[in-house]
C-alpha cells in the first residue's frame, strides 16, 4: 500500500518538483555522510556549482551520469535498480508454457 501511495504522490508532481525533492534528499544524504559540497565535487568530478544547483532544485539538465556519480558518493547507487525493477512474469505466457507440458507416461 505504501508503494502505491508513493507512486501516486510522484505522479501528481511536476518534473521540476521531483528534481527539487531529489535534490533535497541528496543534500540530506550528503550531510548524513558528513560530506561538504566541495568534497563531493572532488570525489565525483562534478562542479560545486552543479551540486548546489541540484540540491536547490535548479538543475534542469542534470545528466544520468551525473546523477549516478552523486548517488554513488552517498552510498545510494543500489537504489537505481528500483527505478525500473524487473518485470514480473507475464501470466499469459506462464500459462501457455504450463499448458504445453504433456503428461509423462511411465511403462509398467
Amino acid at each position: 500500500m505504501q508503494r502505491i501511495l508513493k507512486s501516486t504522490v510522484m505522479n501528481g508532481m511536476s518534473n521540476a518538483e521531483i528534481v527539487l525533492l531529489l535534490g533535497e534528499r541528496f543534500r540530506q544524504y550528503r550531510l548524513q555522510c558528513r560530506l561538504t559540497q566541495e568534497e563531493v565535487s572532488v570525489q565525483t568530478g562534478i562542479s560545486v556549482f552543479t551540486i548546489r544547483k541540484f540540491e536547490t532544485g535548479k538543475a534542469v539538465n542534470l545528466s544520468l551520469q551525473t546523477l549516478l556519480a552523486l548517488l554513488r558518493v552517498v552510498g545510494q547507487i543500489e537504489e537505481v535498480g528500483k527505478l525500473l525493477p524487473p518485470l514480473p512474469p507475464n501470466p499469459e505466457q506462464t500459462y501457455k508454457q504450463t499448458a504445453q507440458v504433456k503428461r509423462i507416461k511411465h511403462g509398467r
